[in-house]
C-alpha cells in the first residue's frame, strides 16, 4: 500500500490499527510507527486500541530539534499527508511554544530514494528546489520527517550547509526504544539477537529496499495478506 504519503489520512489509520492488531497477535512487547505519515495519522488511535506500549517518530525528532536550534526556527520537511496533518507543528511547539516552525512537502524524495537514487544532479537541483527557503528564513535544525530521507543526507547537508543540523527521527526513535525497554526491563541481556522480515506487498521489493536502508542483506521476508 506504499506510499502512504499521499493517501487520506483517515485511510492510513486504518492501516496504522490492522498493522498493529497482526503484531499484537505475534506477541510484540513495543511497537514502532516508524512511518510519519502513519505516526502522524495512527498513533493515538493505536494506543488507545492496544495494550503494547506504541511510539512514534514525530515526538522525538520535534524533542531533538528544539534542543538544538539556536535561532529557535526549524524546518521540517516530509511527505504531503504528514506535512498536511501538521503533527510536527504541534509536537515542536509541545516543546518550545516561541518555536517558528517552517515546513515543505518534498513529494519526489521518497520515490527517487524507492528507485535507488540517493545522489546526483538531480537530488541536488530538488534540494535545492525545497530547501532554499529554509536558508533565507535562517532556519538552523531541520527534522527529516520521513523514513527515506536519512538516506539523502549528504545531499541535503551540501544543500543545507554546516551550519543546519540535520535531525533524524530514526535516531531519536532509536534512542527511546532502548530508553522503555531498559525501563520497562524488557531488553535481552543474553545478546542473542534475530530478525523477522514481513511484508503486506511485494516480498522481493521489500528485500531490495529493506537492504538498502539497512546496509546488510536481508534473507527471508515473509508476505503476509491482511484482510
Amino acid at each position: 500500500r506504499f506510499p502512504y504519503g499521499p493517501k487520506d489520512l483517515e485511510d492510513v489509520r486504518g492501516f496504522v490499527l490492522q498493522i498493529a492488531g497482526w503484531l499484537v497477535e505475534q506477541n510484540v512487547k513495543l511497537i514502532v510507527i516508524a512511518c510519519n505519515t502513519g505516526a502522524a495519522a495512527g498513533l493515538a488511535a493505536a494506543q488507545e486500541e492496544f495494550d503494547v506500549p506504541i511510539i512514534g517518530v514525530v515526538e522525538p525528532g520535534s524533542r531533538a530539534a528544539s534542543q538544538a536550534t539556536r535561532t529557535r526556527r526549524v524546518g521540517v520537511i516530509g511527505t504531503a499527508g504528514t506535512i498536511a496533518s501538521s503533527a510536527y507543528t504541534k509536537a515542536l511547539h509541545v516543546f518550545d511554544a516561541g518555536l517558528e516552525i517552517y515546513t515543505r512537502a518534498c513529494p519526489e524524495f521518497a520515490d527517487l530514494v524507492e528507485a535507488g537514487e540517493v545522489e546526483g544532479d538531480r537530488i541536488e537541483a530538488l534540494a535545492h528546489k525545497y530547501l532554499d527557503a529554509f536558508a533565507h528564513a535562517g532556519v538552523d535544525a531541520v527534522i527529516l520527517g520521513c523514513t527515506h530521507y536519512p538516506l539523502l543526507t549528504g545531499t541535503i547537508g551540501k544543500v543545507t550547509g554546516p551550519t543546519v543540523q540535520l535531525i533524524s527521527s530514526a535516531d531519536e526513535t532509536a534512542r527511546e526504544v532502548e530508553e522503555i525497554l531498559e525501563r520497562r526491563e524488557h531488553l535481552r541481556g543474553d545478546g542473542a539477537r534475530s530478525h523477522r522480515f514481513v511484508a503486506t506487498g511485494d516480498p522481493e521489493q521489500f528485500r531490495v529496499l529493506g537492504s538498502r536502508f539497512l546496509g546488510h542483506e536481508i534473507d527471508g521476508v515473509e508476505h503476509v495478506v491482511l484482510a
